[in-house]
């Protein structure tokens, strides 16, 4: 009997565990178990509260991208109707003429245009190898790795001095170390018409892209650096690997894989230097005229600007600072647009 009842069990047993063996498998062996819903449940189905506040905050970001745009033309619709007396009067001839004389009511663009183009120019040719080289040391191995952020945090620091501030350190301490060196110039290279400028006083084009550059320099360096610590470490890694040396590795693979981001940030940095006002006020000499010389005086549109536009009196004298302006303002957008299209098309040529 007792034998009886001990099979009777273990056949209800093994009945009940081959049913759940059975349950368990998939109905296609070929899929993995696929996990039961339970009554109507779907997963699809999205949070209302939580769908509100997604479409909140894609409208919220759409609204402040157009507010962004619209507040742009509207300062150029601004800009443009205070200018228009000028425009009206001397046409696309203000750009081109050289004379500016406010008491006769005849204004010209050009010297403050090439004031300005060429102090930027000059500021550039010295930030960007510097302001590359400072990247380099405070990203690459050049340095032990503590003094590499408190390198780099020293640099930006020069971004927060006022810049009346820089210039007035310019004048102190800048110009007359400066001036040795801009005589030298003078008179071994006088034959050549970029030094050809007797005596030199130290206010003037040269001194001014010197100042510049020193103030987009933390631009140039921080937006590098951080471009280049982005850069993954294999490529490195690999480089060397193949037997590459270090400098080999940056020139070949760090800077071209970095490239559309350096000249970001060159165009960042240029667009500071050509809307600077106040140290190149006190140190570019504010006399229009337009000279091949580096070391002669000359003027610059946010210098005109800050300089004449409290005493305007006429309303064409207006125009005709307002108009300054407008170019200033289209230079700027020009620039920026050069540099997306070939940031776009390195981007293209190292993806």
């Amino acid at each position: 009997m007792a034998g009886l009842c001990s099979a009777i069990l273990h056949h209800y047993l093994f009945t009940l565990f081959t049913s759940m063996v059975k349950n368990s498998e998939p109905a296609d062996r070929n899929q993995p178990n696929q996990p039961q819903v339970v009554g109507n449940t779907d997963i699809t189905v999205v949070d209302p509260v939580n769908l509100f506040f997604e479409q909140g905050f894609i409208w919220l970001v759409r609204f402040f991208s157009l507010l962004t745009g619209l507040t742009l033309v509207w300062m150029t619709w601004v800009i443009f109707h205070q200018a228009l007396p000028a425009i009206s009067k001397f046409g696309l001839g203000f750009i081109f003429s050289k004379e500016w004389d406010a008491p006769n009511d005849i204004y010209g663009a050009l010297p403050y245009i090439y004031g300005t183009l060429v102090s930027s120019a000059i500021a550039m040719i010295f930030a960007v190898p510097v302001g590359l080289a400072v990247a380099l040391v405070t990203s690459e191995s050049f340095i032990p790795k503590p003094l590499r952020s408190p390198l780099a945090f020293v640099v930006q620091l020069i971004s927060a001095i006022p810049s009346v501030i820089v210039g007035l350190w310019a004048i102190a301490v800048l110009i007359p170390l400066l001036v040795p060196i801009q005589t030298w110039l003078s008179t071994t290279f006088s034959w050549l018409p970029l030094f050809n400028t007797p005596s030199p006083t130290g206010y003037n084009l040269f001194t001014a892209g010197i100042v510049l550059g020193i103030m987009v320099l933390p631009t140039m360096a921080s937006i590098s650096r951080d471009v280049l610590l982005v850069i993954p470490r294999q490529l490195r890694s690999g480089s060397m690997a193949l037997g590459a040396t270090q400098w080999e590795t940056i020139f070949k693979v760090v800077l071209p894989t970095g490239i559309s981001g350096i000249i970001s940030a060159s165009m960042i940095a240029l667009g500071r230097a050509i809307g600077e006002t106040m140290a190149v006020t006190l140190v570019i000499g504010n006399v229009s005229q337009i000279t091949p010389s580096l070391l002669d005086t000359a003027y610059s549109i946010p210098s005109v600007l800050a300089n004449e536009f409290p005493e305007a009196a006429t309303e064409l004298h207006v125009g005709a600072l307002t108009y300054l302006g407008l170019i200033l303002f289209a230079l700027t957008l020009i620039i920026n647009i050069g540099a997306t299209l070939v940031v776009k098309s390195l981007g293209a040529k190292y993806k």
